[in-house]
């Protein structure tokens, strides 16, 4: 058993017309339910088990719509802004009858998954602090990320505004020094013009007492004691 509602209420739910416009449709006959034409928009039905039709189409009800999208550069998570353009133009126009919105938010200049539902109870249950649901951010910056700063954002984060954070979890995946063939280069620690020619980041990770320095698209992997390399921090 399905839901049970009034049929012009089904219909308008769908985007097949508005309610008034049902009714008017109701008296052409264009509105069948099990195979009978009905003349009464306030016929009760149920959403699973009729076969309800307009028009000769068979119409599926569903209550709630679910859609992942990998949000852009450039929108903003909202469904309505007077200066910029919202996430909700990336989606097929046929959804928005059924009114969905961003459950969270991702900054304008930030791009990854948003989900965009008409489900209030599902959208409760990811943003509620207390059921504590992890989100995961990548993160490109400029400048040193430190020890400090992890065990900052464990204890909580204090923003521009005033607002304290939650607790949470800060990895650094990767370093990345731009310059670092030059230095190299210039220092003497490497001298192969064919090794630094065309380098333009070199990835950098830091393993305890030494680096590991690995060029793009060339296999060989120089490690240097960290004491030699203290001019690249």
């Amino acid at each position: 058993m399905g839901k049970k509602m009034r049929v012009d209420k089904l219909l308008s739910n769908v985007g097949v017309a508005s309610r008034a416009e049902l009714k008017k449709y109701c008296k052409q006959g264009l509105i069948s339910v099990n195979g009978k034409v009905i003349n009464n928009p306030g016929v009760q039905v149920d959403s699973e088990s009729d076969d309800i039709r307009f028009n000769g189409e068979k119409i599926v009800y569903r209550e709630f719509v679910y859609i992942m999208l990998n949000k852009p550069d450039g929108y903003i998570s909202a469904t309505f802004d007077k200066y910029d353009p919202i996430v909700l133009d990336l989606i097929d126009q046929s959804y928005l009858v059924f009114e969905p919105f961003p459950v969270g938010r991702l900054d304008k200049d930030t791009e990854g998954l948003l989900v965009l539902t008409n489900d209030g109870q599902l959208a409760h249950r990811v943003l509620s602090p207390k059921k504590h649901v992890p989100k995961t951010y990548y993160a490109k910056i400029q400048g040193k990320v430190t020890e400090e700063d992890i065990l900052a954002f464990e204890k909580g984060v204090i923003l521009d505004d005033g607002y304290e954070t939650m607790p949470s979890q800060l990895k650094i995946l990767k370093s990345v020094c731009p310059n670092l063939s030059k230095k190299l280069k210039s220092s003497g620690i490497l001298s192969n013009k064919e090794i630094i020619r065309g380098v333009d980041e070199i990835e950098l990770t830091q393993n305890k007492k030494y680096y590991i320095i690995k060029f793009p698209q060339i296999e060989e992997t120089f490690i240097f004691i960290s004491d030699l390399i203290q001019f690249i921090e």
